[in-house]
């Protein structure tokens, strides 16, 4: 989810933030973005099969989002005249539209794979718009101090080494450049814009290590319990061997996903080893290489996440894994098409 109206609240003021707008409309610029997973009724609004869309609200306060919002869908049927209505005219409209066909590509709306798909597409956002959550920023806390406790007892030596981590973690989540990382931005040679955008970096690949952290045994549960999965109903010899076929599939391309993504993360351990060991240009140089990998990183978690969230979702813990024939395969084949896995042409017809 991409809350802007959260963001417009905090940044209220802000000359940075209202410089380089995610959107032309200032009405958009208070919305809510989120991906979502549509039911049957939903699905009817769109053109050929679609299973996840980009919803966009815009709320009647965005102070109290509780009070709902006018929505509508990115590439439903006749929405470019909803949007129209939503945003308040037709001004400047054309870039809005690219902005949010943009977000309908991406698997997810994670602070780091948005900013390196707009700034490839040409766009120019404030940071301001690429915050990392406050909620996550606390939970983060321990895990990034664990991460980068061997530098600071390089840097700071044993003693009063647990409050520099602290500080430093502080001054390394937080959104606005901080002096108190200058020690780091000297040993790293780094100057004006590359600096923020290997402290930008470095901070990604912190962020999707966190994520990744808690996603693991939620991945591991679902590698286990997709082979579990049984048909409820009638049963159709051809279309059972078709679920098997699937599973075995999905089973495949979930397994080939995370170790593309663990080979990601390990090419970051391998150069921030490199600088506890006092190589600093390897992990200089790396830090302004990696946001090529944040694409293909972000992506990959992004589809790994919607498989273990929205699992859970249809079979809770302790419920029994079974579902009728047509959601069984729909399900499957959701999850093997985001996982870009080669699908069986033929489907369900309900």
């Amino acid at each position: 989810m991409l809350n802007l109206a959260a963001l417009a609240v905090r940044h209220q003021g802000n000359p940075e933030h209202s410089a380089q707008p995610l959107f032309r409309s200032p009405i958009l610029n208070g919305s809510v973005v989120l991906k979502h997973r549509l039911r049957m009724e939903e699905a009817e609004l769109f053109d050929g099969l679609t299973r996840t869309a980009t919803k966009l609200i815009v709320p009647f306060d965005k102070t109290d989002l509780a009070l709902g919002g006018r929505t509508v869908f990115v590439g439903e049927k006749g929405w470019i005249p909803i949007l129209e209505e939503l945003r308040g005219g037709a001004d400047e409209m054309i870039r809005d539209v690219e902005v949010l066909e943009a977000l309908d590509q991406l698997p997810s709306l994670d602070p780091f794979l948005l900013r390196e798909h707009l700034k490839r597409r040409g766009y120019e956002v404030s940071s301001t718009h690429f915050d990392i959550s406050q909620g996550d920023v606390d939970k983060m806390q321990r895990f990034v101090g664990g991460e980068i406790a061997r530098l600071i007892e390089l840097a700071y030596g044993g003693a009063g080494a647990g409050g520099a981590t602290s500080r430093l973690v502080e001054a390394l989540l937080s959104s606005r450049t901080d002096e108190r990382l200058e020690p780091l931005r000297l040993t790293l040679q780094l100057e004006g814009e590359s600096y923020r955008e290997g402290i930008f970096s470095w901070k990604g690949f912190l962020y999707y290590k966190w994520s990744l952290n808690t996603l693991w045994p939620k991945l591991k549960e679902v590698l286990i319990e997709v082979m579990k999965l049984r048909v409820l109903g009638p049963r159709d010899r051809e279309l059972m061997v078709l679920v098997d076929e699937t599973k075995l599939r999905l089973r495949n391309a979930m397994e080939a996903q995370v170790k593309s993504v663990m080979g990601y993360l390990k090419t970051y351990d391998s150069v921030f080893q490199q600088l506890t060991e006092g190589n600093a240009t390897a992990f200089r140089d790396f830090l302004l290489a990696s946001p090529e990998m944040f694409m293909s990183l972000g992506e990959g978690a992004g589809t790994l996440s919607h498989v273990a969230t929205f699992w859970r979702y249809r079979f809770p813990e302790g419920k029994p894994l079974m579902a009728p024939m047509g959601e069984v395969l729909e399900l499957l084949q959701d999850f093997e098409a985001g996982l870009g896995a080669e699908q069986h042409p033929m489907s369900y017809a309900a």
